[in-house]
């Protein structure tokens, strides 16, 4: 990422993955630029020493539950969400289709990183 914002970093990383692309995330933003820490697939960072934190960052770590705390609110944004979709404003990429009995081969595809987009189990 460096090399492709020519060496400043990027403003902003979402990373919803795990520790392993916690630092990575980390190194490829720019001073004052933002982490945005999400539902973490595989786990924690670990301890964190804030000194260590580089360039005057910004760390958020978002929490369904506090975003979407009611039903009402629940609905109103999958009301949203779903008409995003319909409406073409927002593309779902649709990165694998698997037989429901091929469960373990779509979770062993998700983790070695060989596919990308939406991973769909039809019964």
């Amino acid at each position: 990422m460096l090399r492709l914002s020519g060496g400043d970093g990027v403003h902003v990383v979402y990373d919803g993955s795990g520790p392993k692309t916690f630092q990575g995330s980390l190194d490829s933003l720019r001073r004052s630029g933002t982490f945005c820490w999400y539902g973490p697939a595989l786990g924690g960072p670990g301890p964190l020493d804030i000194m260590s934190l580089p360039k005057s960052i910004k760390i958020g770590y978002a929490v369904f539950s506090d975003h979407i705390h009611t039903p009402a609110l629940l609905h109103a944004r999958s009301s949203q969400l779903f008409d995003w979709i319909t409406s073409e404003k927002l593309k779902v990429r649709i990165g694998g289709i698997y037989p429901l009995a091929e469960a373990a081969q779509a979770h062993a595809d998700m983790e070695s990183r060989a596919t990308t987009g939406k991973l769909l189990l039809i019964p």
